[in-house]
């Protein structure tokens, strides 16, 4: 089963993801002019803040949850995928954040990426980089391995090194300005089991009703002597890789 999300249980247990998202909004430095692309816009916060600081902001997501949350916003927000992107020479720049690394074909989101974007236009973004919820990942695994009624685990996420990205955002085109490998260990104020159930829920979906807390339970276990303390809670292993780049 694919990735779903929920938009009301993203607020609840993932608003980090738009408040560390500052950053990239801060790197994006949006005119008072542009025309501006939310790729992956989520529940429509950033998209929010965007369209406060420029001429016309446009949202996607391939979530039809987060794309309700966005419209409830009063956004122009369309249900449209990353690597099926419709707009040709139109955006001054692409925003995006923590959205790439749930994407497979890096080339033809950046390809789409390039064509909607106007001559030196920029793409700006923040997403899973190498290293990134490396704790996790393994324990997920491994708890699954160790039983197979779990099913199985395929890793969807694509969390590239800096050089890695780099190459790939040249060969379609770009300019890179900047980019970089951020290490940005994350408190996760409802714990890991709720991370589980929204980052993970095409496994937990696919899985028998009766086997889903013993899922949640020993992945916490299997990660919460390197991610938990009794002073700072649960913080997760986060690396993100940044960048910002022009079409040329």
């Amino acid at each position: 089963m694919k990735q779903t999300w929920n938009a009301q249980q993203y607020q609840e247990n993932a608003s980090f993801v738009a408040e560390l998202g500052k950053p990239v909004l801060s790197l994006l430095e949006p005119k008072p002019n542009e025309t501006i692309l939310d790729l992956g816009c989520g529940d429509g916060i950033l998209t929010e803040k965007i369209s406060k600081l420029c001429s016309q902001v446009k949202a996607i997501d391939s979530s039809e949850s987060m794309i309700e949350s966005a419209l409830s916003r009063g956004l122009d927000a369309v249900l449209m995928s990353g690597t099926d992107i419709i707009y040709r020479n139109r955006f001054d720049a692409v925003f995006t954040n923590a959205t790439l690394h749930w994407i497979s074909d890096q080339d033809a989101l950046l390809n789409g990426v390039y064509k909607c974007l106007v001559d030196q236009g920029r793409f700006v973004g923040e997403f899973g980089g190498r290293g990134n919820i490396q704790t996790l990942i393994s324990a997920v695994e491994d708890v699954v391995k160790r039983n197979p009624d779990m099913g199985t685990f395929s890793n969807p996420w694509y969390f590239p090194s800096v050089d890695e990205y780099k190459n790939k955002l040249q060969e379609n085109g770009f300019q890179i300005n900047s980019i970089k490998l951020i290490p940005r260990p994350t408190p996760l104020q409802t714990g890991v089991k709720e991370w589980l159930k929204i980052f993970t829920n095409y496994i937990i979906a696919d899985m028998p009703k009766k086997l889903e807390q013993s899922f949640l339970c020993e992945v916490e276990n299997a990660v919460r002597e390197k991610l938990y303390s009794d002073e700072r809670g649960w913080v997760a292993d986060y690396v993100r890789l940044r960048f910002h780049a022009s079409k040329i």
